[in-house]
């Protein structure tokens, strides 16, 4: 847990979200002096065990390039177009800025709603956690081109706040021009005090922002502020920065007096078994044998096919079911890996035979470990 910024060094995964306003060019569509020295920094990272992420911004300013569409009004659908463009040509370049450092940058599609269905997100965080084990660097971006809003200006920022509580992140970094949250807006205001470390989050924060900049207008500050949010009810701690210096983002990483940090009252595991045992809907139950409590409940195990002996309800890939004994006690909630008829199918069944009983595997759990929460106390299942 992050308690201070001596704490940020010990981040190990970090989710980057960099600005419109830092990577696009009226020429060339990007920055590409500004891609490779970010690919530089990460690079560094890399070889001090840190798995990063990038939430990147440009699609749209690649393809109005391409296009030849540079200096008129877009509307709504040659947005999308220029983003369905620009998006293989902002990857490419990606490629090319780590090539430099043996390192593969991996494109990630993400919306808003993956953090709404389950299965979604559970899919996406375990394809995530195999390219961080790869030693890859995802690259996120907006998967729907043809959603309005999905295009708006500033969406990446809760775009960026999502791959954090996705990918599990322990800091998420916002760069955007200017060197975070201050009390007043300091392109207008030259005394303008920079706010160094926020320890709870209040909703005035939002009141302070004012319109007719990019930076503080709509989908800027506010939107980062909105992200920030996000992310700190999801155990993450938040850093605003300014992007445009090469020294900021090493700066922050080693502890120095750069941009705003915003702190979280908790820790990610005590948000995520809340959420779990007491926010999601509990769409059926899964019935263990004695062998399976006893390991869930000692061990901290993660519940195999072999232990269970009954489903109940009809549910899909990563709902929430109640985890029960035979008497109908109720032990733990957690998120499933395999829809009710499937788990109908591996009652009983070694991990090994998994794939001999379905005809492919996805996973050797039912219920992850880290998706499963025990009761305290326990009650009966009704």
């Amino acid at each position: 847990m992050i308690q201070s910024r001596r704490d940020l060094n010990r981040a190990r995964r970090i989710v980057i979200k960099i600005g419109s306003s830092l990577l696009a060019d009226a020429t060339t569509g990007v920055r590409l002096d500004r891609m490779r020295h970010i690919a530089r920094c990460v690079a560094r990272l890399h070889r001090d065990g840190k798995q990063v992420c990038l939430v990147s911004s440009g699609s749209v300013a690649l393809g109005r390039v391409h296009l030849g569409w540079m200096g008129k009004s877009l509307s709504v659908h040659e947005k999308q177009a220029a983003a369905a463009v620009g998006q293989p040509l902002l990857m490419r370049a990606w490629g090319d800025a780590f090539a430099d450092h043996a390192i593969t940058p991996a494109q990630m599609l993400l919306t808003k709603d993956d953090l709404r269905h389950r299965r979604r997100f559970l899919n996406a965080s375990n394809t995530s956690r195999t390219l961080f084990d790869a030693g890859i660097v995802p690259i996120v971006n907006e998967n729907d081109t043809v959603m309005v809003e999905e295009i708006k200006f500033g969406d990446n920022d809760a775009l960026a706040a999502l791959a954090s509580l996705v990918i599990e992140a322990n800091l998420l970094i916002l760069m955007t021009d200017v060197n975070g949250l201050h009390d007043r807006n300091p392109l207008t205001h030259p005394d303008a005090k920079r706010l160094r470390d926020l320890r709870h989050w209040d909703d005035a924060l939002l009141d302070m922002v004012d319109g007719g900049t990019e930076s503080f207008g709509t989908g800027g500050m506010e939107s980062k502020l909105r992200a920030t949010k996000v992310a700190l009810r999801g155990g993450i701690a938040t850093a605003m920065i300014d992007g445009s210096d090469n020294d900021a983002l090493m700066t922050l990483l080693e502890g120095g007096d750069v941009g705003t940090l915003f702190y979280c009252d908790d820790d990610r595991a005590t948000r995520r078994n809340h959420w779990i045992a007491e926010v999601l809907t509990v769409a059926g139950s899964v019935t263990v044998d004695d062998g399976a409590a006893n390991a869930l409940k000692r061990r901290g195990s993660s519940l195999l096919p072999v232990g269970v002996v009954d489903v109940g309800g009809v549910f899909d890939k990563g709902e929430c079911v109640e985890v029960i004994t035979g008497d109908g006690t109720v032990i733990a909630r957690g998120l499933v890996n395999y829809t009710s008829e499937e788990i109908r199918r591996l009652r009983g069944v070694s991990s090994d035979k998994i794939a001999q009983t379905l005809g492919y595997m996805d996973y050797t759990e039912i219920i992850h470990r880290n998706n499963l929460v025990l009761k305290q106390g326990g009650n009966h299942h009704g």
